[in-house]
Formats: structure tokens, sequence, C-alpha cells
């Protein structure tokens, strides 16, 4: 039995392009994000795979990047659930902040940590700790059990949120998740076997 699980970070959005801390703000794709949306249907198509239940979060670009996939895939119809436990970390009080402007006031190393640190969160926000704490229970008792079941899974979700799922999955420590970067629109492809652990993984970025 097959046990399919595909993750894609959303496609650039608006804010991404302006270099903003985005977070819980809601803008939506670009014209390169839609692009990158697209073509990760195309690959995923190209692969032969097609899926049983989709997730993504609640937020536009994540939503709007999951429908440009189903699209390519010809799965416009595939029963999909919808949940901010699956939203971008939150970044509280520098949320709309240009990074460079947020460097500038705060200092590169404080920025950096909020950034890079596992558990320092900035002021009012999410540390990626904290993301994990939200992310990994709603996939262990919503998701993974559908995956262990053999339905095919796909997530359309965010940079962080899907990093405290690899990290749950791949068994990493919290330096090993920060140095992970997921590209845009990159979908990662595991295969699972019966317990849940990692068989294979495949990343359409590299």
């Amino acid at each position: 039995m097959e046990r399919l699980l595909v993750l894609v970070r959303h496609g650039q959005s608006e804010w991404n392009l302006k270099n903003l801390f985005t977070g819980w703000k809601d803008p939506n794709l670009t014209e390169q994000g839609v692009e990158e949306a697209k073509a990760a249907g195309k690959k995923l198509k190209d692969l032969g795979l097609e899926f049983d239940l989709a997730y993504t979060s609640d937020l536009t670009r994540a939503q709007n990047t999951l429908k440009l996939i189903l699209e390519q895939l010809g799965q416009e119809d595939l029963p999909t659930t919808k949940d901010q436990a699956l939203n971008e970390r939150d970044y509280g009080d520098i949320t709309g902040m240009n990074k460079d402007e947020a460097r500038e006031k705060f200092g590169e190393e404080q920025v950096h940590i909020w950034r890079r640190s596992y558990d320092v969160p900035p002021p009012g926000g999410e540390s990626l700790k904290m993301t994990a704490e939200r992310t990994i229970p709603y996939f262990k008792e919503n998701i993974l059990p559908k995956v262990l079941g053999g339905e095919r899974v796909i997530i359309a979700a965010h940079g962080n949120s899907l990093r405290s799922l690899i990290m749950d999955l791949e068994d990493l420590t919290p330096e090993q998740i920060l140095a992970r970067e997921l590209g845009t629109g990159a979908p990662v492809i595991y295969r699972l076997d019966e317990n849940g652990k990692v068989l294979s993984v495949q990343d359409l970025a590299e």
C-alpha cells in the first residue's frame, strides 16, 4: 500500500516580493507565484501522482497555490480542509515591516535571532517552536492517520509551518531544521511506512 504525503510551500507572494514579514497577513500570489504553483502541479502530474485529500492553511496564498496545483492535475474537486493550524508563524509586532528596515531599527543580530532561532519569538509573535506546537499535533491527529490508512495527501502551506512538520517527519534537530530551505512552489514528496517512518524523500526544488 502506498503511503504518499506531499508538502508544498506556497508560490511567491506580494509581500515576499516586497521583502516584508508576512506571518498571518493575507497577501495574494504574484504573477511569479502563480507560475511557480502551476509548475509544481505540472511536476507532480509528470510523476503520475494523484491525491485523495488536500489540506491547506487559512491564508489565501496557500489556498490559491493548492487550487492552481489541483487544476494542473485535473483534480479541482479534491476534498480540501482549510485550517489555521497550518498558518505561517505569526511575526507579531514586526508583521508588515520590511526586513532591511527591521535590521536598521533592531540590529542585524536581533533580527537574525528572531528569524533563525528555534525558540525566541519576535515581540507579540511566535517562534518556530511555538509554531510547531500547533502544527505537529494537528498533523498527527488529523492528517497522518489518513496517510497511514493509504489516502494520498497533499498539504499546501508555508515555510515555517512546513518546516515544523519536516522536523517531525525526518526527526531533525532544531539546528538542522533552521538550516533547511524550502523553495517556493517546490513539492517535497514523502513515502512512509506503516508506522509513519519516512522511507524516501524527494525534494523537487533540487
